[in-house]
């Protein structure tokens, strides 16, 4: 029987994982598949990451990743779409770990109702291993880093003409918020008992009006777009050394990653479940836009298009952890969770006083 691990929950303390650990009689069988790695030695690391099993193993020739999905959260194919944006972006130098082919020459391997990756370990330290989601940089120089990091995938995506995936489950991406009419878009079972139309009529509609004209000029990129600091290992004197977890990457555009790399890293969320204000990091904020800049300049007008993009780049994501949690792991609690703490919540916290501040701040950088 598989060990009961913990997980990285929706707030601060820890949670029962929802999918068990990996065992090494599961690895020992994967490895048939990849005869170049030899045998199991060891598995001593596993991830704390909520979506999926994984962890590090050694074996007789080399110490690689091995991540687990439900078929239901990763099928193959949809595993695949991720990896080929991965190789183009290794070929065009960012970066990133290479996914291992198995003995028929694919990247994903499905046993059961689980879908494997292996990857190749990537360089760097990891510094944020066990930081929680929405966890601040440690300094304003690993912002920096991070923003120039972040141009430079961009700078190496740029030739990848992917169509959008077609995995079904936990992506972040612009589609929803894309549509002229964006609430038309939205079908779940979950919300058939609640107003969501006159909640999302308050908090989304307003933002939605002044963003969608913006959207009509931003170029399709295939994007991270979950570019927080705990999925990027860094060198010793504070810059980028790869960059890890294309689990949520689509095709979208640069401003909705730049976007999501500020919601990720400068507001404390979590702050806001013990009754706390989540005051914006404005230094971060300046410090991430500032590397950005000096990689791949920002106009005045990709300033104001972030600020009306901020209160919304969430919302897409939000509604995919709401189907997740309900339909492919059964737990209206932590549906709940995903629907009034993160979908609505970050919707009225940009409405008040410290998400005016950060967008306010962002639009007096544009003048």
């Amino acid at each position: 029987m598989n060990p009961q691990r913990t997980a990285h929950g929706l707030g601060l303390e820890p949670v029962a994982a929802d999918w068990p650990a990996l065992h090494e009689t599961d690895i020992e069988q994967l490895l048939h598949d990849y005869p170049q790695l030899g045998p199991l030695q060891s598995l001593h690391w596993h991830s704390p990451r909520p979506f999926s099993a994984a962890g590090l193993i050694t074996t007789g020739e080399a110490t690689v990743f091995v991540k687990r999905h439900h078929q239901h959260v990763r099928q193959a194919a949809w595993l695949e779409e991720e990896h080929r944006l991965i190789a183009h972006l290794h070929r065009h130098g960012a970066p990133v770990a290479a996914v291992l082919p198995n003995r028929h020459g694919a990247t994903a391997t499905t046993q059961g109702v689980w879908t494997y990756e292996v990857h190749h370990v990537a360089e760097g330290l990891d510094l944020y291993r066990d930081a929680l989601s929405w966890s601040p940089f440690q300094n304003t120089r690993h912002a920096l880093a991070a923003g120039q990091a972040l141009a430079r995938l961009h700078l190496a995506a740029e030739a990848y003409d992917a169509p959008q995936r077609q995995t079904q489950v936990l992506l972040a991406n612009a589609r929803l918020i894309e549509q002229s009419n964006p609430l038309e878009g939205i079908s779940s079972p979950y919300l058939a008992d609640k107003e969501w139309r006159t909640q999302l009529g308050e908090l989304l509609l307003p933002w939605h009006a002044e963003l969608h004209p913006l959207l009509r000029e931003q170029p399709p990129l295939w994007t991270h777009n979950d570019w927080h600091a705990s999925n990027l290992l860094w060198n010793a004197d504070g810059s980028v050394s790869s960059v890890l977890d294309f689990g949520l990457a689509d095709r979208t555009f640069a401003l909705f990653d730049l976007a999501t790399a500020i919601e990720r890293n400068a507001v404390p969320w979590l702050d806001l479940d013990t009754g706390g204000i989540a005051r914006a990091d404005l230094d971060s904020v300046d410090a991430l836009l500032a590397g950005y800049h000096q990689v791949r300049p920002l106009s005045t007008r990709d300033l104001l298009t972030l600020s009306a993009l901020l209160p919304l780049v969430h919302v897409d994501f939000a509604l995919s952890e709401v189907a997740y949690y309900q339909d492919v792991v059964g737990s209206t609690a932590s549906a709940d969770i995903a629907y009034y703490a993160y979908l609505l919540g970050h919707l009225r916290w940009f409405a008040g006083a410290e998400g005016q501040r950060l967008l306010g701040h962002i639009r007096r950088k544009s003048v």
